[in-house]
């Protein structure tokens, strides 16, 4: 067989270097000893798990504190899934959780290009280089092919894939192989498997600890028929060459690690150290199950942007999953950033990480409460700016009339500061009524229009903006004597039936017809920051629709 000339029929790329070059292309990093590197590397179909943030602030950690490299590399191989648009959004999602990358894509740095479609020179000298040894060789089976094979071992209860007797292209002649290229026969490349499935070894992960690891088996697709590697292929190349050190990956690729340990095998190269981490889940019922992105909105990183998560918040949330030990480091250091929080792979847990949004909700509230008056207004601007409608985005045209509003629905700037809100889509729809744009009464009273007419004709006819909370209170009590309700709460508690109502439902009236709502913050102050002309025009407004 001649595997020299199968490999230049087979992989048709002249614009391959030998192997030495790429070798030199990519050096070893200079970094000092223990030193980490350390990757992520999401595919772009659109969408962005919230594990994709679990494993990158892992990474990032372990790299940044052990003064190594962390990099961001987009694996883009499966055509069918790419989504347009999908590599903003991972940048735009990463950018967003503070996730800091030292090189990649659309970064730059030396070990580059950080997209596998633009590093398709380097996969096809190597997948050359494992046919000229015979460690590789070109499959033609069809579709169906496949299929019916999956369905015999199904049907047999054998192990599922391309092996041994299975493997139907693993010893075509040299005279078959050629004729079927001629013919224009789609191929695929094939990864001649020299492992045993009887034999089973003892593999150090970083995250589990040692596990029993068994070989690999299965002629594995390494090249597609459009030359573009699979994953398993690609990742093997790319680790070796932008020189990762560890690969901290979701522990659904347990299962593909015994095809990893023998690419990088027979391609030559030094393992890196991997870590598999707990899938993230959720309670469910009894039961708990994986957090699943067609089932659970918050499984999305787009979920805690829309609808304004701060970013710290949520950061500091994810810390308490991957690490056991930073809720009792927050609690003696909670003024300290959290990048001072010494993180630890033997600390990461076991067994799956419980995601809890409620104690994510109660971390946000804690959170959003130690923002001040500056770092409310901007971050409810930015939350706007991007995912608010257009007239919540003109609230911020005004920021001494924004504050204002904030200081009383927010509690920002004051001794009391509110703690029960927890992201910034719920904050700027409390101050919708502050705006005519989006002030949108329903005008639902409890007393008859007659009555509720009086009311705020004749609270109108005495308003004054200069009144100071006491004065305008006794105008409120003033307009609810004047209409029979009890202006004494006591006397209204002791004999109910004597009046209507009390000088309380008084004030809903009121507060109804300004604000559109029953319930809201101090209603003198509401009037203050409205002013006296939008106030008046809203209880004429409110009169004249009765």
């Amino acid at each position: 067989m001649d595997w020299n000339t199968l490999a230049e029929l087979l992989v048709p790329d002249k614009d391959v270097k030998d192997l030495e070059y790429y070798e030199k292309a990519y050096p070893e990093r200079v970094l000092e000893k223990g030193a980490e590197v350390t990757r992520l590397a999401p595919s772009p179909t659109g969408f962005m798990h919230i594990g994709n943030l679990y494993v990158a602030l892992a990474n990032e950690r372990i790299a940044h504190q052990s003064g190594g490299v962390f990099y961001l590399r987009i694996e883009d191989t499966d055509e069918k899934r790419k989504v347009e648009g999908a590599v903003e959004v991972i940048h735009k999602s990463l950018r967003y959780f503070g996730v800091k990358f030292d090189e990649g894509a659309d970064l730059g740095g030396e070990y580059g290009p950080y997209y596998q479609r633009q590093r398709a020179e380097v996969y096809h000298a190597y997948a050359k280089e494992l046919i000229r040894k015979g460690l590789a060789y070109p499959c033609f089976c069809s579709e169906e092919d496949l299929e019916s094979t999956r369905n015999y071992q199904t049907e047999n209860k054998l192990l599922p894939g391309y092996y041994g007797e299975f493997a139907k292209c693993r010893n075509l002649t040299e005279e078959e192989i050629i004729a079927n290229v001629k013919a224009g026969k789609p191929y695929v490349i094939r990864l001649r498997s020299q492992g045993d499935v009887e034999a089973k070894h003892v593999f150090h992960d970083e995250v589990k600890g040692d596990i029993t690891v068994t070989e690999n088996n299965q002629d594995v697709v390494i090249l597609k028929s459009d030359g573009i590697p699979t994953y398993h292929f690609a990742h093997a190349i790319d680790d070796h060459f932008m020189r990762t050190t560890l690969v901290i990956r979701g522990e659904e690729w347990l299962s593909s690690l015994p095809i990893h340990i023998e690419l990088f095998k027979v391609l030559g190269f030094r393992l890196p150290k991997y870590g598999h981490n707990c899938s993230i889940q959720k309670q469910d019922g009894e039961t708990r199950r994986k957090l699943s992105k067609r089932k659970d909105p918050e499984a999305s990183l787009n979920f805690y942007r829309e609808q304004g998560y701060h970013p710290e918040a949520v950061r500091t949330y994810m810390l308490t999953l991957l690490n056991s030990n930073f809720e009792e480091w927050l609690l003696k250091c909670p003024d300290k950033p959290l990048d001072e929080f010494k993180y630890s792979i033997a600390k990461m847990g076991k067994s799956g990480a419980l995601f809890d949004i409620v104690k994510l909700n109660d971390i946000s509230k804690t959170y959003m409460a130690t923002l001040d008056e500056k770092q409310t207004f901007t971050f409810l601007k930015s939350w706007a700016d991007e995912f608010g409608t257009d007239e919540q985005k003109l609230y911020f045209a005004d920021e001494t009339y924004y504050c204002k509003a904030l200081a009383l629905c927010m509690g920002v700037g004051g001794k009391k500061r509110r703690k029960d809100f927890i992201y910034a889509k719920q904050a700027v729809e409390s101050t919708a009524y502050f705006f005519d744009c989006t002030f949108a009464p329903t005008y639902e009273y409890r007393f008859d229009n007659g009555t509720v007419k009086n009311v705020l004709q004749g609270f109108a006819d005495i308003y004054d903006e200069n009144d100071d909370n006491s004065a305008w209170f006794d105008k409120v009590k003033a307009v609810a004597g004047n209409n029979g309700f009890a202006t004494d709460m006591k006397a209204y508690k002791q004999n109910p039936e004597n009046y209507p109502g009390s000088v309380a439902d008084v004030a809903e009236m009121l507060r109804i017809a300004t604000t559109g709502l029953a319930n809201t913050p101090d209603l003198w102050t509401i009037m203050q920051i409205l002013g006296k002309e939008k106030t008046l025009a809203r209880l004429r407004q409110a009169i004249a629709v009765l």
